[in-house]
């Protein structure tokens, strides 16, 4: 999978990813009026300032630290216990400054990221994760980095002030959309055998990646990974369809924070194939709101 810049691989390089990104969210809430925090974003009752706190709540939670005292939740319904947690560290900052939130953020990144970097761990060292179910330390921090660079760009979007689209989070955050292609295509777009879809991600991050699609041992669609549109085993042409799509409205779409119709995008190929994966690509919804 082509992908320029290169994603961090190493540990010190998806560390060093994490603390950027977060830095970031930092840089941008010291550069905020008051008034900026509450400025609604495209994640539906998120304000600027719920974004920077679910990042430091998250934070916290992981590095097993006391949360707020509770306040009302924030939502009617939630997905989950972990959005659960959050809402209701959101709903224990209501009444805080903005200038608060970003104080409580940036002191706790130093933190955080001097504890994360002394960790006796490699990126396959087996952890806990926030349902106590198994994962990689490795795992884990590129979760982190993808669902940070998330609300970045939420921040980013409702404050217009983009950038940061050629970081290294946007990088692993490109690698991971890429990558689960496969799956995506026959579960989720339900692409028949046959077919193959290739995402071709024009920039900042430049990126092509894609899946065929093929008749499995019990006679069910499986998903393969794909670069070049060709299957690399018979070489036998096939029906290709290639998304061109930038960094920006991957991440929104990905995100799900908007729709096929309210992102720009090209289709070479067969549209319904297109139009399939577009609307299957919200693959980091629910976990990053």
């Amino acid at each position: 999978m082509p992908l320029h810049p290169a994603a961090p691989d190493d540990q010190g390089g998806l560390l060093d990813a994490f603390e950027q990104v977060v830095q970031a969210i930092v840089d941008l809430g010291w550069a905020c009026r008051e008034e900026d925090f509450e400025k609604p974003t495209e994640c539906p009752g998120w304000t600027v300032k719920d974004h920077m706190v679910k990042v430091v709540a998250t934070e916290k939670a992981f590095a097993a630290l006391p949360r707020e005292p509770h306040g009302p939740a924030n939502r009617a319904e939630v997905r989950n216990e972990f959005n659960r947690m959050v809402d209701l560290e959101v709903a224990a900052r209501r009444q805080w400054t903005g200038r608060s939130v970003i104080s409580e953020l940036a002191d706790f990144h130093q933190h955080r990221m001097s504890q994360l970097r002394s960790l006796d761990v490699d990126l396959d060292t087996e952890i806990a994760g926030f349902f106590r179910e198994r994962t990689t330390f490795g795992d884990q921090l590129r979760a982190q980095i993808t669902e940070t660079w998330v609300h970045e760009q939420d921040v980013r979007t409702a404050l217009d002030r983009p950038g940061n689209l050629d970081s290294p989070a946007a990088a692993v955050f490109t690698a991971a959309i890429v990558a689960a292609l496969p799956l995506v295509a026959v579960r989720d777009a339900g692409i028949e055998p046959g077919s193959a879809v290739v995402l071709d991600v024009t920039g900042p991050v430049l990126a092509r990646g894609g899946a065929r699609v093929v008749e499995g041992p019990d006679g069910r669609p499986v998903g393969e990974a794909l670069f070049s549109g060709q299957d690399p085993e018979a070489g036998e042409p096939l029906d290709v369809t290639t998304i061109q799509l930038t960094t920006e409205a991957l991440t929104r779409r990905a995100a799900g924070r908007r729709t096929r119709d309210e992102i720009h995008f090209t289709i070479l190929g067969d549209e319904s194939v297109g139009h399939r994966i577009l609307d299957a690509l919200d693959v980091l919804g629910p976990a990053a709101s």
